[in-house]
């Protein structure tokens, strides 16, 4: 006897890790993305002004660069080396040890090249730029994952709705898709971010999800009004199904193909557009680290290449990457891609 008929979206996924670690394109660009969430995740104990344990003045401290007891508040790494030379403890330090806010002494400290304690040289705060950078991942992948999760939310439901239902419902999807693409995407984030009085992180979020949907939607309702007339679904709705059971159980993981490429293009374009929205002084405020902070800088400081360079890079790599992970998921769902 035969097992029980396998719907298309599910041979599409089956194939999706092979067609990833079948190229070595593609397999770096996933490891590089591993590292790079590993890097957001663990951001505190790579980089940071206190020690990731300590044993201090007879106490011992576990994970004080999170917990950041009172008593050690006044002190940073440097100082607490001073301090442990004259006393019986020890200090695990992170891997930089230097936090993405800490600031020298020194008034107004011109940016200085790598070396001297610091990898890849400082801003034109005296802040590490390396630190700035491991912190700034955080933002960049947190803006990219959150908005891209709220706009195919959005695209997703819409579509759905639109696509299943048709008609009048189908019209009125449509005319919405339509408007929201009449306006360029950019710039209508542009418009919004100025007329806000005060930007954040979930502002940033918030309006890149709220300005990017349409696409999705587009995709999702492709694909519904396709499915709907093949057999499964028929066979559900012949069965008594409800229209809500019929797109969770059936349309949503068939039609999550051409969604899940384009999320993950859109990912790419959220990093891109949060470090450009930053830059042009709209963006993450300061002085939360990010990458689009860090090049606004090399703006002011054109001869000092190390503020262009190392950002920029990191930028490249990231945006390549997904890109590279997004080719592959592509020709992994659709057979007449492969080669």
């Amino acid at each position: 006897m035969s097992g029980p008929p396998v719907r298309p979206g599910v041979v599409a996924f089956r194939g999706l890790w092979r067609q990833i670690l079948r190229r070595r394109l593609s397999r770096l660009a996933a490891g590089v993305l591993v590292a790079l969430a590993l890097t957001a995740l663990l951001a505190d104990c790579i980089a940071s002004d206190l020690p990731v344990m300590l044993r201090y003045q007879g106490q011992t401290y576990l994970l004080p660069n999170l917990r950041r007891p009172a008593a050690l508040r006044a002190l940073d790494n440097q100082q607490l080396r001073r301090e442990l030379a004259h006393d019986e403890g020890w200090a695990w330090m992170p891997l930089c040890e230097f936090g993405p806010e800490q600031q020298p002494a020194i008034l107004d400290p011109p940016p200085a090249p790598p070396g001297h304690g610091h990898w890849l040289g400082t801003d034109d705060r005296g802040r590490d730029l390396f630190a700035r950078l491991v912190h700034g991942s955080r933002v960049s992948l947190m803006v990219g994952l959150v908005s891209v999760s709220l706009y195919v939310l959005i695209g997703l439901c819409l579509g759905l709705v639109g696509g299943y239902f048709g008609g009048r419902v189908d019209w009125v999807v449509s005319r919405l898709i339509e408007i929201g693409l009449t306006f360029p995407t950019f710039f209508l984030i542009l418009i919004i971010m100025a007329l806000l009085e005060r930007t954040s992180i979930l502002t940033i979020m918030v309006v890149l999800g709220l300005t990017r949907w349409t696409d999705v939607a587009r995709l999702a309702r492709a694909e519904v009004l396709r499915l709907r007339e093949m057999d499964f679904v028929l066979a559900a709705r012949a069965c008594g199904a409800g229209p809500l059971w019929i797109m969770w159980r059936h349309l949503i993981p068939n039609a999550m193909g051409p969604v899940v490429v384009n999320a993950t293009f859109g990912v790419a374009g959220a990093i891109l557009v949060e470090a450009a929205l930053t830059f042009l002084g709209f963006g993450t405020p300061p002085p939360t680290a990010s990458w689009g902070e860090v090049l606004s800088q090399a703006y002011e400081h054109p001869g000092q290449w190390w503020i262009t360079v190392c950002p920029g890079l990191l930028l490249f790599v990231t945006i390549t990457s997904l890109n590279l992970l997004g080719e592959a998921l592509r020709d992994g769902i659709d057979p007449r891609m492969r080669e």
